[in-house]
């Protein structure tokens, strides 16, 4: 399959991270397919990339992660299935909020778990009958184990991280590969105001390259910075009694 007519869907198109990853494939060749619930948006986000990356083709299609009854009607529609997807919904919320308001709660988990999952999941089994693909998931390393400061958020992403590891073995030798990406700190709108420690912060376009080219080695998980994975074995390491004194 030549490289130039490769496919790239975009789950949650108008964040950073997404905005650079499609900039990336775009700029390797690949046709890519800007969804996100705004149908404004998503046309000025597929324009701007245009502009970008002169010759490349770009399309948008509207998506709202929370509208589930949606999910077959929006793949059915789109004129092919793509070679690969990349889903960069994330909702951070509020853990206060989300401690006294179920609703807030609820938001945060289904944005970043439920919504995600059942579409990857309708997506996997059309590459899994047409027997190639790619599914990329932009997880968090809040999902290795929970903590105080932002357990409503790591409890959906460790439920995504689940998922996509099932998926991953699931789909082992039927031609569809699927990789898991935890970035740790991204300095994006999400964190904006946020004092991130240099050394562990990546840069969108740092995750975009790193994605493509996780896709083109077939990985499995990567940490976008590799020093949050011996980060994220300590954390996990500490025993439960220690663990619950610590502020973390």
């Amino acid at each position: 399959m030549a490289t130039q007519k490769r496919s790239l869907l975009v789950i949650g198109g108008t964040s950073d991270i997404a905005k650079e990853t499609a900039l990336t494939f775009a700029r390797n060749g690949w046709t890519v397919i800007i969804s996100g619930r705004d149908p404004d948006d998503i046309a000025a986000e597929a324009a701007n990339l245009e502009l970008r990356v002169p010759g490349s083709r770009v399309a948008a299609a509207a998506l709202d992660i929370l509208d589930t009854e949606s999910f077959v009607p929006f793949l059915d529609r789109l004129p092919s299935l793509p070679d690969a997807v990349l889903c960069a919904v994330g909702l951070l919320g509020n853990q206060g909020q989300a401690e006294r308001d179920p609703a807030h709660a609820s938001l945060i988990m289904r944005s970043n778990f439920e919504g995600p999952g059942l579409l990857l999941g309708l997506i996997a089994d059309r590459f899994e009958a047409r027997g190639q693909g790619a599914i990329i998931g932009i997880s968090s390393v809040a999902g290795d184990r929970g903590r105080a400061s932002n357990y409503v958020y790591g409890a959906a992403k460790a439920g995504l991280s689940a998922f996509l590891s099932g998926l991953r073995n699931r789909l082992a030798g039927k031609g569809v590969h699927v990789l898991t990406v935890k970035p740790g700190f991204v300095r994006t709108r999400m964190t904006a105001g946020m004092k991130l420690p240099a050394a562990l912060t990546a840069e969108p376009r740092e995750l975009g390259e790193a994605i493509y080219r996780a896709v083109e080695k077939r990985r499995n998980v990567i940490y976008v910075r590799r020093v949050w994975r011996p980060i994220m074995f300590l954390i996990g390491s500490i025993p439960e009694t220690a663990f619950k004194k610590m502020s973390l």
